[in-house]
C-alpha cells in the first residue's frame, strides 16, 4: 500500500498558501449575495443571504424567492422551471424563507411549487421535488415522459437530515423532523418525526404524546 508523505520545503509551503489564497478569493468573488452581479435575476434574495461558490447549477432564478439571512452551502442545485427561461414557470415556483440553512450538494427542483419556511435547516445530500416522471408510454424513455407535478411544502423550525428524500406532494409541517436517508412521499405532522423508506411517523411530540 502507497504511503502518502506531507510534501515538506519552503517553496511548497508558499505555493500551497498561494492556491489556498487563490481557491478563497474565487469562492468569496464568486458568492451570490445581495449586490452581486447574479443576485438580479434572481425574483428575491433577502438582506445577508448568500449561494456559496461553486453552485452545481442554477436555473430559472427569476421564479427562486430566497428570504433574509439564509445560507446555501456549495455544490448546491437549485431550479425553477423545466428549463432555464421555462415561461411556464410560475414567478415563485421556488420559495425559501428566512434564516434557512441548505446543506452541501443539496437539490432543490421546483417545477410549479416548493416552499420552504423559516428557519429550516437541511443537512448534507437532501434532494426536494414537485415532480416525478411519467409512465404512460411503455415505449418512450421515461426520464423523457413528464409525470404529474404536485406542490410541496417544509414548515418554519424543521430539520430534513442528512440524505434525505422528499417527494412531490410532501407536506412536512412546522418543528418537524425527517431523519436522515428518509424518503418522504405524504404528509409529516407539526411537531413529529419521519423516519424510515418509505417515511413513517416514529414519534410525536406535545400533549398527550410520549
Amino acid at each position: 500500500m502507497c504511503e502518502l508523505k506531507p510534501v515538506r520545503g519552503g517553496l511548497h509551503r508558499l505555493k500551497g498558501r498561494i492556491v489556498h489564497g487563490v481557491w478563497g478569493r474565487i469562492r468569496t468573488l464568486g458568492a451570490i449575495h445581495p449586490g452581486s452581479h447574479r443576485s438580479e435575476k434572481f425574483g428575491y434574495l433577502g438582506e445577508n443571504s448568500i449561494i456559496a461558490f461553486p453552485p452545481t447549477a442554477i436555473d430559472g432564478e427569476r421564479s427562486i424567492h430566497i428570504g433574509a439571512g439564509t445560507l446555501v452551502a456549495s455544490w448546491a442545485t437549485l431550479a425553477a422551471g423545466y428549463v432555464p427561461d421555462d415561461p411556464d414557470t410560475p414567478p415563485r415556483a421556488l420559495v425559501i424563507g428566512e434564516r434557512c440553512v441548505i446543506g452541501l450538494r443539496s437539490g432543490i427542483i421546483a417545477h410549479q411549487s416548493v416552499e420552504i419556511g423559516d428557519d429550516v435547516w437541511l443537512g448534507q445530500d437532501v434532494f426536494i421535488t414537485d415532480g416525478n416522471h411519467g409512465y404512460e408510454d411503455l415505449d418512450a424513455p421515461i426520464g423523457s415522459q413528464k409525470g404529474t407535478v404536485e406542490p410541496v411544502s417544509i414548515g418554519d423550525n424543521s430539520w430534513i437530515g442528512h440524505g434525505a428524500i422528499i417527494l412531490a406532494g410532501s407536506r412536512i409541517g412546522r418543528n418537524a423532523i425527517v431523519a436522515a436517508g428518509a424518503v418522504v412521499r405524504g404528509e409529516v405532522p407539526d411537531y413529529s418525526i419521519a423516519a424510515g423508506v418509505p417515511a413513517r411517523i416514529v414519534r410525536r411530540f406535545g400533549p398527550g404524546s410520549e
